[in-house]
């Protein structure tokens, strides 16, 4: 299973099917191994993760990381947490703020193979709209609020959550109950997989 996994991730580094549909080189950014317990599936990676080739090297990390209740060394150096977002390649910046959305052609490409090698993954986290929408589908609600909101019908695999962009902090402010409920809910599960 591991040789398999190492020869999909070269694969994945390699991909270039929507080199000409980005403006920049493809980087696909994936973090993933054998021992992944908890799996991270966001949107796809921003500028700073496309320049870094690391995910969640950004504010947004930081904040995803105080969510879960994990340092950088747990994140980055354990092999538990992975990161397989909905597309693999920073999509590049719209002329209205924020990134484009991320095309569907990656999940469709990648998705099915990559879990299928992830047979220990425990809890999936569903960061964002996007990931939320493919996942669970017609699970999904009407919105990212009232799918996170709704966090409870998921059961114990899956967690749904707002991107943790700087964006989203007024949607914070507004939705007090998701530091009080949710984010206890989710370092203990995150605790509760990776002991």
């Amino acid at each position: 299973m591991a040789q398999r996994l190492d020869a999909l991730l070269s694969e994945i580094a390699a991909c270039r099917a929507c080199a000409d549909d980005l403006p920049h080189t493809p980087r696909p950014v994936v973090m993933v191994g054998p021992e992944t317990r908890v799996l991270i599936c966001g949107q796809a990676p921003g500028r700073r993760v496309h320049e870094s080739g690391l995910p969640f090297t950004d504010a947004s990390g930081v904040r995803l990381r105080e969510w879960m209740g994990v340092d950088e060394a747990t994140f980055y150096g354990s092999g538990r947490i992975g990161v397989a977002a909905q597309a693999f390649c920073f999509p590049g910046t719209s002329p209205k703020g924020g990134d484009y959305p991320p095309p569907p052609r990656c999940a469709r490409l990648w998705r099915a193979r990559l879990l299928a090698l992830l047979p220990r993954v425990e809890l999936t986290l569903l960061v964002g709209a996007h990931a939320q929408r493919w996942a669970l589908a017609e699970q999904a609600r009407a919105s990212m609020s009232e799918t996170v909101r709704a966090w409870r019908a998921f059961g114990p695999q899956v967690i749904p959550l707002p991107h943790p962009s700087w964006r989203n902090t007024a949607w914070l402010r507004a939705n007090p109950w998701f530091g009080q409920e949710l984010v206890p809910h989710l370092r203990a599960r995150v605790q509760e997989v990776l002991s």
